[in-house]
């Protein structure tokens, strides 16, 4: 069974290389927001597909900056996810266009390992310095933190990582017992299903309550800020 699996996706990702030079990065929208999300082997599809999902969808609400949202990797070879969805990434570190929003979605090996890979945490650190926001989504938190962009700000994680990230970076200000927190130019949030209301908070902070709602209803979520528990400073 192990073997058949390796050869599957050994051809699977032979015919994503194949084909990679037909795959174009989508067209950028002029004066939209250039939403970038950081993916990498083991990315948590919900952590990822959840701030997508809110904010292509702001494409299709007029009066408003739009943004365009597209992935980063280190590489152009295909990324598989956690739960096995292969992607191909629309840029690397080098070719990626000026990001106004850093997104950082969770991923297998935020706790260890990833954060040993000095151009991720570099390129991250880099990105941020420029960026008008910079947000996470669960243990995407430890990469922020690791890059030293969180020294100065309130900031959250995974529930059942929280005393860990504290451990990790016991000079941190961590909050417990939130969904997300927003502190400066940097949103932190729980992560999992959880991922959308971070999203939505960060649509309803830049657009208003009304732009929001209607963004959460395309996607059939009901959304109220003041029902979610959160930290703003």
């Amino acid at each position: 069974m192990r073997q058949t699996s390796l050869v599957l996706t050994v051809i699977l990702t032979f015919f994503l290389l194949s084909c990679s030079h037909k795959i174009q990065p989508p067209t950028l929208i002029a004066e939209a927001w250039n939403v970038g999300l950081l993916i990498m082997d083991g990315v948590y599809n919900t952590e990822l597909t959840a701030p997508m999902d809110i904010f292509q969808h702001t494409q299709y609400r007029e009066g408003i900056r739009q943004m365009n949202v597209f992935t980063v990797a280190k590489s152009k070879a295909p990324v598989r996810s956690f739960e096995g969805l292969y992607m191909l990434p629309d840029y690397t570190y080098s070719t990626a266009p000026p990001i106004d929003i850093l997104v950082v979605p969770s991923a297998e090996h935020h706790l260890d390992t990833d954060l040993e890979d000095t151009e991720m945490i570099s390129w991250v650190k880099r990105i941020a310095a420029s960026a008008t926001y910079v947000t996470s989504h669960c243990d995407g938190a430890f990469v922020l933190a690791k890059a030293g962009l969180l020294d100065n700000s309130a900031s959250t994680t995974f529930p059942s990582d929280i005393d860990h990230y504290k451990e990790m970076f016991p000079h941190l200000e961590v909050i417990s017992e939130v969904i997300f927190v927003h502190d400066g130019k940097y949103i932190t949030s729980a992560g999992g299903a959880r991922s959308f209301d971070a999203a939505l908070y960060l649509c309803e902070h830049l657009y208003g309550k009304e732009i929001a709602e209607r963004l959460a209803g395309g996607l059939v979520i009901d959304w109220d800020l003041s029902s979610v528990p959160h930290l703003i400073k």
